[in-house]
């Protein structure tokens, strides 16, 4: 497969010329003089450099080695040990940290394309770094003073990791159901019991101590949601001056033989009496854990569109050099026994798919990127509360669509090198294994669905989505007739979700069937129609500019608009088809 090279030059264009994030950064005081365009892009050459040279390279024996469990110790694949230390002593682990405990303080738009680097170059590895972050995340906005100097530092300078554990084998979505407990002891910390299963990076042999962020319930907890903490759980316990002391009672029981990601390990994870600490309030634990999952949810999301750019990578440079037939408009390559498959109208039908829903969701994900840099930093209440808005409504669309059309890339990159794509050495298989599971974990496609189309649409009675609709409108409105093209077929694709977002607030205000039922096709319109906003804004950005990049742009705009775009007419009647056929057959009849 072709070697990865990070997508630089669309990273930059995304940021600078589409969504001018620099100048938005500049804007708020938190982030002024952090991230410029020169540093900026500078930030962007190095990740590339490590993550093409250093990491990309482990993919594909990672996999093939998977990860090893013998009496409670996981080894990793050889040379992720040496790749995380490349990756923690160039501060990329907090590289969006807090700069207090020795993060690195980046805007979370300019990490997205840290990640997507990361995650294009070796999917199982990036895990690692990633669910760091994420505990680094919850720490930082909910643990004591106390925790956070004792545990932030070395997790953003990558001597330890962080982990996140919450799945029970009874109790997955509904987290309600969990059964892990907390007593609380007399020195104010807890003893926790109890098994948590999926646990991603739950023992490595990566850093020297891994940090367990786990939910569980106190003994007067109240039933369901309502009765969940958040315990902090090391594995070695830590000394008052920062040392190192015991092995806390907690231990990998196994880890899973899984279809894909085989770098990362996967734990079944046990604590018998394990010492623990509370993070933030009693029975909170559920609410203060979705201060990390609208990051975590994206992250996933990114995670989709990391292999999808992987995939197109290789299969566009199988498709320049593999002959077969002549094209049928005539010899193409006269001085070859065959024409290359890229001219053929099938081959570049997949590969502009997969150009447009990778340049689509790259400026998708950025956009959402900015409203989390707003949501935390801006000063003031009125654009803090409408950038919230905006991330609650639209992070399980970048979390679903995103890993959605990440396997349909990825599917089509393999069909683009046929027999080759079916066999390991060609990478492509790999990356269909590998990207399966962003539609299941950190919640699944369905889940994200329902909560969209019944928390975000009909539980705000609309409110939320009209931020994102107004946004859009505004935007047609000011587009001058240059852009007629894109803008036309965009206020046509909006008044569409306009009308199918009224309809479903009402129908399903009077029958909650309707959500469920409507709610996945649902989200596919609306994820359509914001890629549709996204590539006419990159449109107006190419527009008149000189040069090779930008006639590309524009080309692929086109062919989002003609042949992408008019998916969202079928699932718009399958939407107003309503909950009826989903009830016609008798449950015993199936």
């Amino acid at each position: 497969m072709a070697d990865y090279q990070a997508p630089l030059r669309d990273m930059r264009f995304v940021l600078e010329e589409v969504l001018a994030a620099p100048a938005q950064w500049a804007r708020l005081p938190a982030l002024a003089g952090v991230a410029d365009v020169d540093t900026a892009a500078a930030v962007l050459e190095e990740a590339g450099k490590l993550t093409s040279a250093t990491i990309a390279p482990l993919n594909r024996s990672g996999d093939e080695e998977g990860c090893h469990w013998q009496d409670g110790a996981v080894r990793t694949p050889a040379g992720f040990a040496a790749a995380w230390r490349a990756w923690a002593e160039g501060g990329w682990v907090g590289v969006c940290g807090d700069p207090a405990y020795g993060g690195m303080g980046m805007p979370k738009a300019l990490g997205a394309q840290i990640e997507e680097m990361l995650n294009s170059a070796n999917l199982a590895f990036a895990l690692y770094p990633m669910l760091t972050a994420g505990a680094c995340l919850e720490l930082s906005a909910h643990a004591s003073a106390e925790l956070k100097a004792r545990y932030l530092p070395k997790l953003y300078s990558g001597e330890w990791a962080g982990v996140m554990c919450l799945t029970e084998p009874h109790a997955g979505t509904d987290l309600g159901l969990i059964r892990t407990r907390a007593e609380p002891q007399l020195d104010g910390s807890y003893q926790l019991t109890g098994n948590k299963i999926f646990i991603t990076g739950g023992e490595q042999d990566l850093t020297e101590n891994i940090i367990h962020l786990v939910l569980a319930r106190l003994p007067d907890a109240p039933a369901g949601s309502r009765g969940i903490s958040l315990f902090l759980v090391p594995k070695f316990l830590v000394n008052a001056d920062g040392s190192l002391g015991g092995h806390n009672p907690l231990s990998c029981g196994s880890i899973e033989h899984k279809m894909g990601i085989k770098g990362a390990s996967t734990c079944v994870m046990n604590y018998d009496g394990a010492s623990a600490w509370l993070v933030g309030e009693p029975h909170k634990g559920l609410a203060a854990m979705f201060t990390m999952m609208n990051y975590e949810r994206l992250a996933v999301g990114i995670q989709g569109l990391a292999a999808g750019e992987r995939s197109y990578q290789g299969a566009v440079a199988y498709a320049r050099e593999r002959l077969q037939s002549r094209a049928p408009q005539g010899t193409q390559a006269p001085d070859r026994i065959a024409d290359p498959i890229i001219v053929h109208p099938d081959v570049r039908r997949m590969l502009l798919t997969m150009k447009a829903l990778t340049e689509g969701g790259r400026a998708f994900s950025s956009y959402v990127a900015l409203q989390l840099d707003a949501a935390k930093f801006a000063e003031d209440p009125l654009e803090r509360q409408r950038a919230e808005g905006l991330v609650a409504l639209l992070t399980p669309v970048a979390k679903a669509f995103l890993t959605d059309l990440g396997l349909e890339i990825c599917v089509h990159g393999q069909q683009v090198l046929g027999g080759h794509g079916y066999i390991r050495e060609w990478g492509q298989e790999q990356l269909v294994r590998d990207v399966r599971i962003t539609q299941i974990y950190e919640g699944t496609n369905g889940i994200q669905a329902l909560d969209l189309a019944g928390r975000k649409l009909v539980g705000s009675d609309g409110a939320l989505y009209r931020l994102f609709s107004d946004e859009v409108h505004a935007f047609i409105a000011a587009a001058g007739p240059e852009l007629a093209e894109f803008s036309t077929p965009l206020a046509q694709a909006l008044d569409n979700l306009d009308a199918l977002s009224a309809w479903l607030v009402e129908r399903g205000q009077h029958d909650p069937r309707e959500i469920g039922a409507a709610s996945v096709e649902y989200l596919q319109v609306f994820g359509y129609t914001a890629y549709a906003y996204l590539w006419a804004r990159m449109a107006a950005a190419a527009l008149g500019r000189e040069g090779d990049f930008y006639t590309a742009k524009l080309a692929t705009a086109r062919f989002y608009f003609a042949r992408l775009l008019p998916r969202i007419h079928s699932l718009s009647a399958a939407v107003r088809a309503g909950s009826a056929p989903l009830y016609g057959l008798d449950e015993a009849l199936f």
